[in-house]
């Protein structure tokens, strides 16, 4: 894989370099406000690098998933843009749209140097198109706006959409900062392991963790479970979860990967005791939540877990404790509420009081550390991409990677 460093040497001054990022940021609901920025944090370096090498740079990323029916006010990326422009301590210009005349006229209007952004790929149809030639045709068109194309939107390279894998295959290509960073990593967790080698899932459907599992139980030395999906093992272990998250068609996989664990000698570790409450609580206000504290195999049966318990935080850390290599991925619980974020904020230290080198994998566990206020330099690295990561580890081909390889 060609890296951007190899670019700047060929010399960019003057060429329109097309970087694919991922702005996907969070806002507040119902608003412009920016929750976590991490993402635009993450690219920034090879934005900034590019743009004092003299390139004309333009910025291209998805944000939600709207309907591919044209612009949709409330996935526009022009906060993200804004944001971008504060940490680059420069104006950036937006286009609002993606490939027509407010496109063309931004990136023309570009000197060397400047930086613009245009609006959100999925208001075109054929960002996301299964169909080849729709979503060809659509590379086509963002081809047109560049001369060099750089990967570095991590958190999409596992979609195969038209910026991700078609365009690069119609430009010279590299490999940005962000991706050449993620796949080093990920090279840790799963060529390169020092052991003990400590896995914690959490997240809501064990359905969405299945595939790593199954790739993990012969790489793990341990895999700790929490959040929603850790009802499920529960119950396949014949215990009462009340009016848990359940997945109830999984139960009969999870029983096999228990045997599988017990097998191979992973231990697979599960909450020992939980929070639990007959409502799920308020988000929006935080109100104080009516809960209590119950061993995992005692949950009444009008109850629903909504986070791990103190013995469980104590036992999770305990096993973190003396790893060299932990990767987690998924709160354990409803961080979003404080009554229910002790769990996760316990996971969180644990990775933070630890010698090991600590990856958290992306999505809501890397937006969970930055809003309960966590230093993100005392972990070894903080993912931007989720789904892309647990799809690397699970060995799948990730398209926006091999289309750079390519």
């Amino acid at each position: 894989m060609k890296t951007i460093d190899e670019l700047l040497a060929e010399g960019v001054k003057g060429k329109r370099v097309f970087v694919r990022a991922d702005l996907n940021v969070p806002f507040a609901k119902g608003t412009t406000t920016i929750t976590d920025d991490g993402r635009i944090r993450a690219v920034q370096p090879t934005i900034a690098k590019l743009a004092e090498a003299g390139a004309r740079v333009v910025v291209a990323s998805h944000l939600g998933r709207p309907k591919g029916t044209g612009v949709e006010p409330e996935f526009s990326l022009a906060p993200a843009a804004a944001r971008l422009g504060e940490l680059l301590g420069a104006d950036v210009a937006f286009a609002t749209d993606t490939v027509g005349s407010s496109a063309k006229e931004t990136v023309a209007a570009l000197t060397d140097g400047q930086v613009a952004v245009i609006e959100n790929l999925r208001f075109n149809a054929g960002e996301t198109s299964k169909d080849d030639a729709e979503r060809g045709a659509f590379a086509d068109q963002l081809a047109e706006l560049a001369d060099v194309y750089v990967g570095d939107g991590f958190g999409a390279v596992h979609r195969k959409h038209a910026s991700v894998f078609d365009l690069p295959a119609r430009l010279p290509h590299v490999a940005g900062y962000l991706i050449a960073t993620e796949v080093g990593v990920l090279k840790k967790l799963t060529d390169e392991v020092e052991r003990p080698y400590v896995v914690v899932l959490g997240g809501a459907k064990v359905s969405d963790k299945l595939a790593v599992i199954d790739q993990l139980l012969g790489k793990a030395d341990r895999i700790l479970i929490g959040g929603g999906m850790a009802y499920t093992f529960l119950h396949a272990q014949g215990h009462e979860v009340g009016i848990s998250l359940l997945q109830k068609d999984q139960v009969d996989v999870v029983k096999e990967y228990m045997k599988r664990a017990e097998d191979t000698g992973v231990e697979l570790v599960l909450p020992v005791d939980v929070l639990v409450s007959s409502d799920f609580p308020d988000l929006k206000t935080k109100a104080p939540a009516d809960f209590e504290t119950v061993a995992a195999d005692a949950i009444p049966e009008t109850k629903e877990g909504l986070d791990i318990g103190p013995k469980t935080r104590e036992l999770y850390a305990s096993k973190i404790a003396d790893a060299k290599t932990v990767f987690w991925n998924g709160p354990v619980g409803v961080f979003e509420h404080p009554d229910y974020a002790g769990g996760t904020t316990a996971i969180a230290q644990a990775l933070v009081d630890s010698s090991a080198f600590t990856v958290v994998g992306g999505g809501d566990s890397a937006a969970a550390v930055r809003i309960l206020g966590f230093d993100e330099n005392a972990f070894g690295h903080i993912s931007t991409g989720g789904g892309a990561s647990l799809e690397y580890l699970e060995g799948k081909t990730l398209p926006g990677l091999a289309a750079l390889e390519g």
